[in-house]
Protein backbone atom coordinates (compact mmCIF):
# COMPACT_ATOMS: atom_id res chain seq x y z
CA UNK A 1 0.00 0.00 0.00
CA UNK A 2 2.77 2.45 0.92
CA UNK A 3 4.77 1.42 -2.16
CA UNK A 4 1.74 2.06 -4.39
CA UNK A 5 1.33 5.52 -2.84
CA UNK A 6 4.98 6.41 -3.57
CA UNK A 7 4.74 5.11 -7.13
CA UNK A 8 1.64 7.25 -7.74
CA UNK A 9 3.31 10.26 -6.14
CA UNK A 10 6.42 9.81 -8.31
CA UNK A 11 4.25 9.47 -11.43
CA UNK A 12 2.39 12.66 -10.61
CA UNK A 13 5.63 14.56 -9.99
CA UNK A 14 7.06 13.32 -13.30
CA UNK A 15 3.96 14.41 -15.18
CA UNK A 16 4.08 17.90 -13.66
CA UNK A 17 7.79 18.31 -14.41
CA UNK A 18 7.39 17.02 -17.96
CA UNK A 19 4.57 19.44 -18.85
CA UNK A 20 6.44 22.35 -17.29
CA UNK A 21 9.59 21.50 -19.22
CA UNK A 22 7.70 21.14 -22.50
CA UNK A 23 6.33 24.68 -22.11
CA UNK A 24 9.81 26.14 -21.76
CA UNK A 25 10.15 26.21 -25.55
CA UNK A 26 6.94 28.18 -26.09
CA UNK A 27 7.54 31.81 -27.09
CA UNK A 28 6.70 34.48 -24.56
CA UNK A 29 5.15 37.78 -25.46
CA UNK A 30 3.41 39.14 -28.52
CA UNK A 31 4.42 37.88 -31.95
CA UNK A 32 6.99 39.99 -33.82
CA UNK A 33 5.64 42.41 -36.41
CA UNK A 34 6.98 44.68 -39.13
CA UNK A 35 5.44 47.71 -40.79
CA UNK A 36 5.66 47.51 -44.58
CA UNK A 37 7.75 50.36 -45.96
CA UNK A 38 7.48 51.91 -49.44
CA UNK A 39 9.04 49.58 -52.04
CA UNK A 40 8.97 46.60 -49.64
CA UNK A 41 7.96 43.23 -50.99
CA UNK A 42 7.32 39.93 -49.27
CA UNK A 43 10.72 38.85 -50.54
CA UNK A 44 12.58 41.84 -49.04
CA UNK A 45 10.72 41.46 -45.74
CA UNK A 46 11.52 37.73 -45.65
CA UNK A 47 15.21 38.40 -46.24
CA UNK A 48 15.21 41.07 -43.53
CA UNK A 49 13.42 39.12 -40.78
CA UNK A 50 14.99 35.68 -41.41
CA UNK A 51 18.27 36.07 -43.32
CA UNK A 52 19.32 32.51 -42.43
CA UNK A 53 16.24 30.89 -44.03
CA UNK A 54 15.14 30.44 -47.63
CA UNK A 55 12.97 33.46 -48.56
CA UNK A 56 10.17 31.39 -50.15
CA UNK A 57 9.65 29.45 -46.91
CA UNK A 58 9.55 32.66 -44.89
CA UNK A 59 7.13 34.20 -47.40
CA UNK A 60 4.84 31.19 -47.00
CA UNK A 61 4.98 31.64 -43.21
CA UNK A 62 4.21 35.38 -43.47
CA UNK A 63 1.30 34.75 -45.84
CA UNK A 64 -0.12 32.10 -43.52
CA UNK A 65 0.34 34.17 -40.34
CA UNK A 66 -1.42 37.15 -41.92
CA UNK A 67 -4.08 35.35 -43.97
CA UNK A 68 -2.69 36.81 -47.22
CA UNK A 69 -3.98 35.13 -50.37
CA UNK A 70 -1.89 37.02 -52.91
CA UNK A 71 1.74 38.13 -53.16
CA UNK A 72 1.29 41.86 -52.58
CA UNK A 73 1.78 43.99 -49.49
CA UNK A 74 1.17 47.70 -49.14
CA UNK A 75 3.12 50.43 -47.38
CA UNK A 76 1.77 51.02 -43.90
CA UNK A 77 0.49 47.48 -43.37
CA UNK A 78 1.57 45.77 -40.16
CA UNK A 79 2.50 42.13 -40.70
CA UNK A 80 3.11 39.39 -38.17
CA UNK A 81 6.39 37.67 -39.02
CA UNK A 82 7.74 34.30 -37.94
CA UNK A 83 9.83 34.11 -34.79
CA UNK A 84 13.51 33.33 -35.10
CA UNK A 85 14.28 29.64 -34.94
Amino acid sequence: MVLTFFVLLASLASAVLWTTASRADEPVGPPPTVVVQPNDSLWSIAERVAPDRAPLGVIDDIRQLNDIDDWYVYAGETLVVPRGR
